[in-house]
């Protein structure tokens, strides 16, 4: 009868443990759970994606705001992108300094001449576009001094003779409509042209209207200048943006993090007047510029 007893009790013991541990796991579980959902933050970018739209995902309630194919919106949209992980590289082939900037390089050349910067940088995506899509024409800028400078007359040999503010165009070169002789043209250009030219020659718009190919800019010897190149919105109207820029020293053109907002990073929210603070540069106030 004691063994018996003792036997029962024994068994009693047993199911209680095995109670007590089933339940204490299952709230272990529970409090584990929670405290990945507090650490855990959303993750936007697919390594394995090859251009901006594969890269970046759209936020839960977002979706990307449409844009006719061909435009230069769609172009930039579906810029091709070195593989993830690729590092920042000045041109003269070393690192830059700050690696942690970024989710994305952007597969435009940069020069070993140096002259390729933040604003040359964005001037030359815009001209490949137009050039990709039979608008050569259009391809033209102004020089600081207010003098505009086109590829068309660059082509036909016309050049400008500099003298201090004073710029006089002469035809003093053979025609030549080649590709290679475009790039020299783009040479030309990053020598006299830069992020005040621009800021002085292009139409400035307002947050409500801003859309992909706006440049966020701050004007100025030395200014610097960041490009939008992706556009989503939830049911709301609430938009957010994603922002490249190319840099001082001359370097790859990159996809910026969004360090002041790390849960919705890289996308941005910008709002009127309101600075705007990226990895590189910081914006007093949020003036955006576009392309004719």
């Amino acid at each position: 009868m004691k063994k018996y007893i003792l036997s029962l009790i024994i068994a009693i013991t047993i199911v209680v443990l095995l109670k007590k541990t089933r339940t204490g796991a299952a709230v272990a579980n529970q409090v584990k759970g929670v405290v990945v959902n507090a650490v855990v933050k959303p993750d936007y970018i697919n390594t394995k994606g090859d251009s901006i739209v594969t890269r970046v995902m759209v936020p839960e309630g977002y979706q990307r705001v449409a844009y006719d194919r061909g435009t230069f919106a769609e172009y930039l949209r579906n810029y091709k992108l070195k593989p993830y992980g690729s590092k920042i590289i000045n041109y003269d082939d070393s690192e830059y300094f700050a690696q942690h900037w970024h989710e994305a390089i952007l597969e435009v050349p940069v020069p070993a001449n140096g002259l390729q910067q933040c604003a040359d940088a964005l001037m030359r995506i815009r001209s490949e576009y137009l050039w990709d899509t039979n608008r050569k024409d259009e391809i033209g800028f102004k020089f600081t001094s207010g003098h505009y400078c086109s590829w068309k007359k660059y082509a036909e040999g016309y050049r400008p003779k500099v003298k201090g503010n004073k710029v006089t165009f002469h035809k003093t070169a053979t025609a030549n409509h080649s590709k290679p002789n475009f790039y020299k043209y783009l040479n030309l250009i990053y020598t006299y042209a830069g992020t005040l030219s621009m800021y002085n020659e292009l139409q400035k718009v307002a947050i409500k209207d801003i859309r992909i190919g706006d440049m966020l800019v701050k004007p100025g010897t030395p200014g610097h200048i960041e490009i939008i190149v992706d556009e989503i919105i939830n049911e709301e109207g609430t938009k957010m943006y994603l922002l490249a820029q190319g840099n001082t020293p001359a370097q790859s053109v990159c996809l910026l993090k969004n360090f002041e907002n790390t849960e919705t990073s890289p996308w941005y929210v910008f709002h009127e007047n309101n600075p705007v603070d990226t990895p590189s540069y910081y914006f007093d106030k949020a003036l955006f510029i576009r392309f004719k």
